[in-house]
């Protein structure tokens, strides 16, 4: 049971980036050619990163 329940919270944390990914990016992969696939989900992990990075440091209030 405690497995189940560690593994599921990391599932949907794993699962949001994916459907963030997914949705907002409109990533499609396809496997006819591995290294242009491996290019793309580099760069939506990267612009994903950035969205996040610009969105908390959006957060912070100024000293």
């Amino acid at each position: 049971m405690r497995a189940n329940s560690r593994q599921s919270k990391i599932r949907a944390f794993v699962e949001h980036v994916f459907a963030h990914q997914k949705s907002r990016m409109g990533l499609f992969v396809s496997t006819i050619g591995i290294d242009q696939d491996r290019t793309k989900i580099g760069m939506a992990n990267l612009a994903y990163k950035l969205c996040r990075h610009v969105w908390h440091h959006g957060r912070i209030a100024p000293a």
